[in-house]
C-alpha cells in the first residue's frame, strides 16, 4: 500500500499505526507501517475462559481485556523493534461489539496516544474486515463486492474506497457463524462450535438429510438462517441419534449455509457490474466455502479475496491496517502539512455497540 498521505512538495511520509481491537472475545493488538506493511501482531482469545459458560459472558470479557492489553503492546513492539516514540496514530476498535469490551480498549487507546501526543482514530469494527483482505498479496482493489460473514454479521456491502459502503443485503436474523454456533450446540459439539462443526462435516455425506436453504430465491440479497437451525433440531430429533447421522446432518448444514452464501455472492457481482469478491469475517475461513467461492468466481470470470487464514477472526492487524487507510485519505483531501495526520484532538471518546456501516462516511 503506498504511503497514506501526501503534499505537493515532499514525498509520501512513512506512517505507522498501532492498532487495537476488543469488540468481543478477542484482544488483538499490531503494528502496520503504511510502507512495509504488517510489522506484527498479538492476539489472545479468550474460547477457553468463556467456555464452561457456553457463550461470552461480557463483564469477563471486560475484565479479561484489561490484563492483556499492556502485556500483547509490549510483546508487539518487541517484535517489531519499535519504541512507543516510533508511532504515529494509534486506531482502537469503536464499535459495534459489547459495551464494556469496547470501551476498555478505547480508553486505552485514548490515554497512550494523550501520553505521546499523537492522534487516536476510532475504527468501526466491521470496516476492519471487510479491508482485512488487503493485508494479504492477493491484488484486491476497489471497487468490489464484499461478503461480510462472521459471528454477528452476515451482509454484502458494494465498496467503492474507503469510506464508501452501499449496504446490498443483510441478515434478517442470525447470522451465519452464529448460526454454526448455535447449531454445533444443537448436535452436542460444544463451544465455540463453528470449526467443530466444519471438521465434523468432512466426515459426513450432504444430501442424506434434506436441509432448506433459506431465502434461496426470494430475489434479494438479505440472509436468514434461523429457520435452518431450527430445521436441524427437528431432523436431529426425528431420526437415530447416531455418530454418522450426526456428521451427516453437520454436513447437509453447511452445505446449505454455503449455497445460500454463494449463490447471494454472486448476484451481487451480477448487479453490480462488477468482478472482485473480497471475503471476511470468521466464516470466511471455511475450507467448504472458500472452495465453493473460488469455484464459482473461475466459471463467471470473477476473482476472490481473502484476509489470511490467521487474520479471518477479530485482530488488531485489519483495525491498524484500516487506520492506516483513513490517515492516507485524510492526508489526500485535506493535505494538513507534511505529515498529513489530523490533529490529535482533545481526546473525548465514546464507543458505539450499535453502529450501521453504511453510515459511516470518508475522512
Amino acid at each position: 500500500m503506498p504511503a497514506p498521505g501526501k503534499t505537493a512538495n515532499c514525498a509520501p511520509p512513512r506512517l505507522r499505526v498501532l492498532g487495537v481491537e476488543s469488540s468481543c472475545d478477542e484482544t488483538g493488538i499490531a503494528i502496520y507501517d503504511s510502507g512495509a506493511g504488517l510489522l506484527a501482531q498479538a492476539l489472545h482469545s479468550q474460547i477457553a475462559l468463556h467456555a464452561e459458560y457456553g457463550g461470552v459472558v461480557p463483564e469477563l470479557a471486560s475484565r479479561d481485556h484489561i490484563r492483556r492489553l499492556l502485556p500483547l503492546t509490549r510483546q508487539v513492539f518487541a517484535e517489531a523493534g519499535l519504541s512507543l516514540a516510533d508511532i504515529d496514530a494509534i486506531a482502537y476498535t469503536a464499535g459495534p461489539g459489547l459495551a464494556g469490551a469496547l470501551l476498555v480498549g478505547a480508553s486505552f487507546a485514548n490515554a497512550l496516544a494523550l501520553g505521546l501526543g499523537i492522534p487516536a482514530l476510532p475504527i468501526h469494527h466491521l470496516e476492519g474486515h471487510l479491508l482485512s483482505p488487503l493485508l494479504s498479496q492477493s491484488g484486491a482493489q476497489f471497487p468490489f463486492v464484499a461478503l461480510l460473514v462472521s459471528g454477528g454479521h452476515t451482509q454484502l456491502m458494494r465498496v467503492g474506497a474507503v469510506g464508501d459502503y452501499e449496504l446490498l443485503g443483510d441478515t434478517l436474523d442470525d447470522a451465519a457463524g452464529e448460526a454454526f454456533d448455535k447449531t454445533a450446540q444443537l448436535l452436542g459439539l460444544g463451544y465455540p462450535g463453528g470449526p467443530a462443526l466444519a471438521a465434523l462435516a468432512e466426515r459426513g455425506v450432504a444430501g442424506r438429510i434434506r436441509l432448506p436453504r433459506p431465502l434461496l430465491n426470494s430475489g434479494n440479497l438479505d440472509f436468514s438462517f434461523a429457520g435452518l437451525k431450527t430445521a436441524v433440531l427437528t431432523a436431529w430429533r426425528q431420526g437415530a441419534q447416531t455418530d454418522e447421522r450426526r456428521a451427516d446432518l453437520a454436513a447437509e448444514f453447511e452445505q446449505a449455509v454455503v449455497d445460500v452464501l454463494l449463490a447471494k455472492s454472486m448476484k451481487a457481482l451480477r448487479a453490480c457490474g462488477l468482478n472482485r469478491l473480497v471475503v471476511a469475517g470468521g466464516v470466511g475461513a471455511n475450507r467448504h466455502l472458500r472452495r465453493a467461492l473460488d469455484a464459482a468466481a473461475a466459471r463467471a470470470g470473477a476473482t476472490v479475496h481473502y484476509p489470511p487464514l490467521d487474520l479471518c477472526t477479530d485482530n488488531g492487524a485489519m483495525i491498524a491496517l484500516a487506520g492506516a487507510l483513513r490517515l492516507q485519505q485524510h492526508a489526500e483531501s485535506t493535505a494538513r502539512g507534511e505529515s498529513g495526520l489530523p490533529p490529535a484532538g482533545d481526546y473525548a471518546f465514546g464507543v458505539l455497540p450499535r453502529w450501521a456501516l453504511a453510515s459511516i462516511r470518508p475522512a
